[in-house]
């Protein structure tokens, strides 16, 4: 008799900020929170980045409701910390459509498109001229 598969309920989501990307996975569970196998508080640097994360989870009040599980690469804290606020909101708009209208209203299910712009030639940096000299 073969034995049965037990199903896991998880959801997905990908969040990309800056050059940072973060694979995110939601699992029913009691609010841990690990990034890269290290609990949050242990990786990010500040409190206001973890904060920031977390306001998909604050806003549709489902802290205690899921376990987070991430993979982040790339980029800064910062970047990093906004890839992640995506990849969650992403997750919870997977996992029930209630949650749509709180996510799009304050803004979580939109993908920040500032990146860093290019370095020009002739110039020190993206637009810093080098300094005139009359003489």
């Amino acid at each position: 008799m073969a034995a049965r598969k037990k199903t896991i309920v998880q959801y997905r989501g990908l969040g990309r900020r800056k050059r940072s990307t973060a694979r995110v996975i939601l699992t029913p569970g009691t609010g841990k929170i690990t990034v890269n196998g290290r609990d949050v508080n242990d990786y990010m640097p500040y409190e206001t980045l973890v904060m920031d994360l977390k306001q998909p989870l604050t806003l549709t009040q489902t802290e205690a409701a899921f376990d987070v599980r991430v993979n982040v690469s790339g980029g800064g804290f910062t970047g990093q910390a906004g890839a992640i606020r995506l990849g969650i909101a992403r997750a919870l708009n997977e996992a029930s459509l209630d949650y749509r209208p709180v996510l799009k209203k304050a803004g979580m299910l939109t993908r920040d498109p500032r990146a860093k712009e290019r370095k020009k030639y002739g110039l020190k940096g993206a637009r810093r001229a080098p300094q005139f000299s009359k003489r």
